[in-house]
């Protein structure tokens, strides 16, 4: 009789292959080699898995990530390019009261680094009094001349910041750099933690991990409380689409329910920072700035700069505007500040730093400078202006900044040369996390980047943050430009915790706030997207409508199909280029418009439109002419109606929803002009009336309306003429007029704008034609008419 199998642990067998590091801390695993408690619950769970449950909740996490649209850009030799979010499956876990006291060490940080920065753009007492080396102040880019004695609107110079925190050898928690100027990442964590949550959907619902979201609630009524005025406007300044972490902030202004805005989108009038709008200058009271402070503002501070706003030092010296944070803050960021923050903290507090920051010597002291030569071997040199520190999500490594020294010097040589402007840091050997590869857990080194907001209660600490994760056991590389990826934190209590949301709690009957302005900026993206995307959507029919002529004869044997060939090319798609480079150059403005206007989007049509974007990149590859490339066409016809179907159905009916359809309907009346002075002129060769019917989509409304068989009155009648329908020129300029009659600027009552003008002179010079009299001259000077409305629209609202 055989013996019974023996029973496997399913932790125990989860475990099996997991070695942590010798001599390095590991967060599953204790100093007594056992489970960490805070980790059990959540490893018997996996432990509970099968392999393929495993698999599909993974799947799931990274699907959300895909369906989101979350991506970084990923900067190489050449160009930039989106790269898919290299998620974790695993997230890293920490106890409540461990979370507290590293909560509690960098609510003191932040608190020192606001009395330091005070200082530095005020009285300069510690530099005075020698606790900073001149030279590090003075000599350093981040530290802004022209803002010096600026005290900023509310007192404070820090409202939002990061700190990038790792483990150190003997389980303590080290500071390894601090974020000041623009904090990443925030955004990315909040995403990290959703995609997360459908990996461990059935687990992270009943345990007992702290929420984010009251976080985010807190910071948002928190700026909302920093305007001077009801009026005022809270904004969030990016760099602009390039960016690499600009998913982060359209995605934080989208959740936020603020405005995104571009240094083009601002202008200074009278010392007040305003927003341009369709609806004229709108102030601007509060500006959480995700750009470099030397960015900001061309005339003062880095002349060359294209991203930020003439005048912006002005409003702020007048205290017109909050800036989130202060412009020159930065200068907190310099790697050779964390060589003094230890004695300036026991000088400004009376207290030694709660959490030590990496061991830093400048090596502009003789003392430092001697002890980093004979010690060189074991430290990372670099520069002492440097502000990039580890964890950063566009750094490319995680060492702390070497560069390199001449050939030709020793290293001591180096050292004495370059002094003052180098700094040394010990080698950190970081901590390791479980992670994931290919179904087994490995440790992996990781540091976290911790955010902090201040409210009016005073800073508030994420409860949670962003793992960066190493691609391997050994590597100190961290950063996804090197392979590494990103996990979500729990901070997890012995207590239940509290369901967080974004709503605050109601104290008043509920009133429906009004729509927020939309930026000039917006407004044109928005007009063009729907210009190119209907611009797209007419070369795809007129190309599907070769293709399948040309299957029947070739070009030599019919007239309508060389006469309709001559037509693509003048509209810069010559059929004979395979996919013609028109149709492609078309789509990639319209992703670029798109891509300019992100925060407006829903997550649904943006994954059209790239999903169309991918569908033509296949299609240059592969599609052949005639019926091939007809039903290439065909497919892609109806992946640009469920683009338009999409962004016109669910978008909200205000400012912005007029503009696109504004851009929709002129680029239709205009291809519908074109269409007929070519197609429907007596001199066009057979079948072109049918050709112009097709391409318009009314075949079947032309069966309806008319007994007779196509003649040029009754394509002219539907095509031009008709209200009724969707596919004629006068519907489009009646839709034009409508959208225009609730814009600003158009009240009741009013003299007719030359927009209005304009637009009514089309409407009218196209309504007292007949088919006879609408000749092809006349709808060629139509067309010219509908054409200038575009300069109209422009000069009156997107300016």
């Amino acid at each position: 009789m055989q013996g019974r199998p023996a029973i496997v642990d399913p932790v125990a067998r989860l475990l099996a292959g997991y070695r942590p590091i010798s001599g390095v801390p590991d967060e599953l695993f204790g100093a007594d080699g056992e489970v960490r408690p805070v980790w059990s619950t959540l490893i018997e769970a996996i432990a509970n898995m099968s392999p393929e449950e495993l698999a599909a909740g993974q799947a799931r996490g990274d699907q959300y990530l895909r369906d989101a649209g979350v991506f970084y850009r990923q900067y190489g030799p050449q160009d930039a390019a989106e790269r898919d979010w290299p998620l974790s499956h695993l997230p890293v876990l920490i106890a409540e009261d461990e979370w507290h006291e590293i909560a509690d060490g960098l609510i003191q940080r932040a608190d020192l680094l606001e009395r330091v920065v005070a200082d530095l753009y005020g009285d300069n007492s510690l530099v005075a009094d020698g606790y900073l080396p001149p030279a590090l102040v003075a000599d350093n880019p981040e530290w802004l001349r022209p803002l010096v004695g600026v005290t900023p609107r509310g007192g404070h110079f820090l409202h939002f910041v990061a700190f990038d925190i790792g483990r150190g050898p003997h389980g303590e928690w080290w500071v390894l750099g601090d974020r000041t100027q623009a904090p990443s990442g925030a955004g990315f964590a909040l995403e990290n933690r959703i995609a997360t949550s459908r990996v461990y959907a059935d687990h992270l619902s009943q345990s007992k991990v702290h929420r984010l979201a009251g976080f985010f609630r807190t910071f948002r009524d928190a700026l909302i409380g920093m305007r001077e005025h009801e009026d005022g406007r809270v904004g969030i300044l990016t760099p602009g689409p390039m960016n690499d972490t600009y998913f982060e902030h359209a995605y934080i202004a989208r959740y936020l329910g603020f405005m995104l805005l571009e240094g083009d989108d601002l202008t200074v009038r009278d010392g007040q920072l305003m927003v341009r709008t369709v609806d004229g200058l709108s102030p601007v009271s509060v500006l959480w700035r995700r750009l470099d402070s030397a960015w900001a503002d061309p005339l003062e501070l880095d002349e060359t700069s294209a991203l930020g706003t003439p005048g912006m030092l002005g409003a702020i010296r007048s205290g017109s505007v909050t800036m989130v944070n202060a412009l020159g803050s930065g200068v907190l960021e310099t790697r050779g500040l964390l060589a003094f923050l230890p004695r300036i903290c026991a000088e400004v507090t009376g207290a030694p730093l709660k959490l030590p920051n990496i061991a830093t010597w400048w090596c502009g002291q003789a003392s430092e400078r001697a002890y980093v030569k004979a010690n060189a071997q074991r430290m990372t040199i670099g520069s002492a202006y440097a502000t990039r520190h580890l964890f950063d999500l566009d750094e490319v490594s995680a060492v702390a900044g070497a560069f390199t020294r001449p050939l030709d010097m020793t290293v001591e040589d180096w050292i004495e040369a370059r002094a003052g402007q180098l700094v040394a840091q010990e080698a950190v050997t970081l901590s390791t996390t479980p992670a994931f590869e290919e179904g087994t857990l490995v440790p992996r080194p990781m540091s976290l980047r911790v955010f902090l907001a201040r409210t009016r209660d005073g800073w508030q600490v994420m409860p949670g943050g962003f793992a960066r994760i190493g691609r391997t056991a050994g590597s100190a590389k961290l950063a996804m430009q090197q392979g590494g990826s990103a996990a979500d934190v729990w901070v997890v209590s012995p207590h239940d915790v509290p369901a967080e949301t974004m709503l605050a709690t109601a104290s008043t009957p509920y009133l429906r706030q009004q729509p927020g302005v939309l930026p000039s900026r917006a407004a044109d993206n928005l007009f063009w997207l729907g210009r190119y995307v209907e611009r797209a959507e007419n070369l795809v029919r007129l190309l599907r409508a070769y293709h399948l002529r040309l299957a029947e004869a070739p070009k030599e044997a019919s007239p309508l199909v060389a006469h309709l060939e001559t037509y693509l090319a003048e509209l810069g798609a010559d059929p004979i280029d395979g996919l013609p480079e028109g149709l492609v150059d078309t789509l990639a403005s319209a992703s670029t418009a798109a891509d300019n206007i992100r925060d407006r989007f829903s997550v649904d049509g943006w994954m059209a439109l790239d999903d169309l974007s991918k569908t033509v990149r296949k299609m240059m590859r592969t599609a052949r002419p005639g019926d091939d490339t007809a039903l290439a066409m065909g497919i892609l016809l109806r992946k640009i109606s469920g683009f338009s179907g999409l962004v016109h159905e669910n978008m909200y009916r205000f400012m912005g929803w007029r503009f696109l359809s504004c851009g929709r309907s002129l680029e239709r009346a205009l291809s519908l002009t074109a269409l007929l002075a070519t197609f429907a002129d007596p001199a066009a060769p057979d079948g072109s009336l049918d050709l112009a019917v097709e391409v318009a989509d009314s075949h079947m409304t032309h069966r309806r309306r008319y007994a007779v068989a196509t003649n040029r009155a009754t394509v002219v009648d539907l095509l031009a003429l008709d209200p009724l329908n969707p596919r004629a020129v006068i519907y489009q300029l009646n839709e034009i007029a409508e959208h225009i009659s609730v814009l600003p600027g158009s009240e009741l009552h009013r003299q007719l704008s030359p927009l209005q003008r304009a637009v009514l002179q089309a409407r009218t010079d196209l309504a007292v034609e007949t088919p006879e009299t609408l000749t092809s001259a006349t709808l060629t000077r139509l067309g010219d008419e509908i054409a200038s409305l575009s300069g109209h629209i422009a000069s009156t609202y997107l300016r």
